[in-house]
């Protein structure tokens, strides 16, 4: 296990790509807003790419702070300093660039007239905790259940555990099988008291609700739990278990409709079991990508690079560079050609400023951090 341990302190390029992945296809969805008309197929795939997108940030979270988590609970220096300590490195990494661009944020929408309401619970990140989020600052709805993960799952195994020794694996497990039990409930509550719930209503008062998506960043957990214990079958498994990833998300693509499991006939499957099912798919495709250490390919920088910039990536593209930018040109008079170039300008805006965010502020807080 401390082979393990060691080599999650360094970078993994399998996770590097898994993170790469995971951008580009959120990227990728929100240039829907420049092509809104098209009648192909390929909007249905872009939408699905950003559900996805945030599905495997998720589940990839997971993964990363369960594997520190578990490494600080077995080890006996899991106490409340190692909390804190937990905490302050989290909140380093995450917090100075959210609070910078939720005041850019309200600083676009001053400037273009964009109306905003109750902008406080955003300071708190609880704008979506029980509610769907406004509008504004769409983006950050992912965030607020990443953050209240952050201090639930440490909170929860500090003040269940009375006493060190062996048996803290076994604690470990069943205390997160417990709180993946406990969000799967909190969906089962929602599905019956809302029998009646369109796509529209499920994206926004399921799918974005922080007490209905917990259990995502736990699944990630666990998977870091199964991995420290079982190193041997989950590195002997690998192919295995990736089919077992290929064949859920082909059921997810294909045998919904096949068994007839739309949302208007079949609302438990999207309110309870849709949502765990798909961050259990992300999940058998880890094996072969946590093993993946490193790259002597051409790929291997662009991979890196788009992997520590994709946070940065994740606040800036779509509610602060791309609202800016159609505010400025109306793209549904632009042609084909215009588009592409538009769309093209976009991206290359996007990837360039968040380099720069990243280099300059977001990295600077990290290493700050360190020296602490």
């Amino acid at each position: 296990m401390n082979n393990l341990i060691t080599n999650l302190q360094n970078r993994i390029f399998g996770l590097d790509v898994l993170r790469a992945i995971a951008i580009l296809m959120v990227v990728s969805s929100h240039v829907l807003w420049i092509y809104p008309e098209s009648d192909t197929i390929l909007p249905s795939v872009l939408q699905l790419f950003g559900f996805w997108g945030v599905e495997l940030f998720f589940v990839l979270s997971g993964f990363l702070i369960g594997s520190i988590l578990y490494k600080m609970y077995v080890n006996d220096t899991f106490n409340f300093k190692a909390i804190r300590q937990f905490l302050k490195r989290r909140w380093f990494r995450t917090l100075p660039n959210y609070y910078l661009m939720l005041l850019v944020n309200i600083a676009i929408a001053g400037f273009i007239g964009y109306p905003i309401e109750n902008v406080g619970p955003y300071f708190v990140f609880f704008q979506n905790f029980v509610c769907e989020a406004p509008t504004f600052f769409t983006e950050s709805w992912s965030l607020s259940v990443e953050e209240f993960t952050y201090i639930l799952v440490p909170l929860v195994l500090f003040l269940g555990t009375f006493k060190n020794g062996e048996k803290k694996s076994k604690y470990f497990l069943w205390f997160i099988f417990f709180l993946i039990l406990f969000f799967i409930g909190t969906k089962i509550i929602f599905n019956f008291n809302h029998t009646n719930v369109n796509m529209s209503d499920w994206n926004s008062q399921v799918k974005s609700v922080v007490i209905y998506r917990v259990d995502a960043i736990l699944i990630g957990i666990l998977a870091a739990w199964f991995r420290f214990n079982f190193e041997n079958f989950w590195k002997k498994n690998q192919i295995f278990f990736a089919f077992l990833g290929i064949g859920v998300f082909l059921f997810l693509l294909f045998g919904i409709a096949f068994f007839n499991l739309e949302i208007a006939q079949k609302p438990f499957f999207w309110n309870v079991i849709y949502l765990p099912l798909t961050s259990l798919g992300f999940v058998f495709f880890f094996p072969i990508f946590s093993e993946w250490k490193g790259s002597s390919s051409s790929l291997k920088q662009p991979i890196e690079c788009i992997s520590k910039i994709s946070y940065s990536i994740y606040l800036l593209h779509y509610g602060i560079i791309l609202q800016l930018m159609k505010h400025f040109v109306d793209t549904t008079v632009l042609s084909s050609m215009e588009r592409h170039f538009f769309t093209l300008l976009y991206l290359l805006i996007t990837f360039f400023l968040s380099y720069i965010l990243y280099r300059f502020y977001e990295k600077p807080m990290m290493d700050l951090r360190d020296k602490k």
